[in-house]
């Protein structure tokens, strides 16, 4: 599998982000921090997710989108677009709920217009598992096979807070 990208493209405010390649946790921060910026943006009005050219997906990447499409629907009034192409990949999405939460399109874009790459962001152990949790319990909030598929993930994460790691460092 070729390694995970974000490319990201806007037009009055409609914005694309495509995923490509076996998008994991090394791209949570990268994906979380734009997102953050993107939904305060003042020019804002939609958002279309490609995942077309996506051949991996884990399930902080998938929590990192469930909370965009929770975030857009209460500050803006509406659901983005998940564009999937691969029976699999939306197998997947339906199955974790985002049926729900996304309007799913199973045809490809016809044209995303110039796409720019996101860089990476560097981050650290403690950022990752915070971001990681994060994601795990949106994913929680979406359906109750959701909830039982990833009770366990979440409460190991709890149980390594940064109190509980600077207590079992000693």
């Amino acid at each position: 599998m070729e390694p995970g990208r974000i490319l990201v493209g806007d037009h009055n405010g409609i914005y694309v982000l495509k995923f490509t390649g076996d998008v994991r946790v090394t791209l949570c921060a990268t994906v979380d921090s734009f997102l953050r910026v993107l939904l305060n943006r003042d020019d804002f009005r939609a958002v279309i997710v490609d995942l077309t050219e996506t051949e991996g997906i884990d399930s902080t990447s998938l929590g990192l989108l469930a909370r965009l499409s929770l975030e857009t629907k209460k500050r803006f009034g509406f659901i983005p677009t998940l564009v999937s192409t691969e029976p699999d990949i939306t197998r997947l999405l339906q199955t974790m709920g985002f049926d729900d939460v996304f309007h799913i399109v199973e045809h490809p874009l016809v044209e995303v217009g110039q796409l720019g790459e996101l860089p990476q962001l560097e981050t650290d152990e403690e950022d990752v598992r915070e971001r990681v949790l994060d994601a795990h319990r949106v994913l929680m909030q979406l359906n109750d096979r959701n909830r039982e598929n990833f009770q366990d993930l979440v409460t190991a994460l709890e149980a390594q807070a940064p109190a509980n790691a600077t207590r079992n460092a000693r």
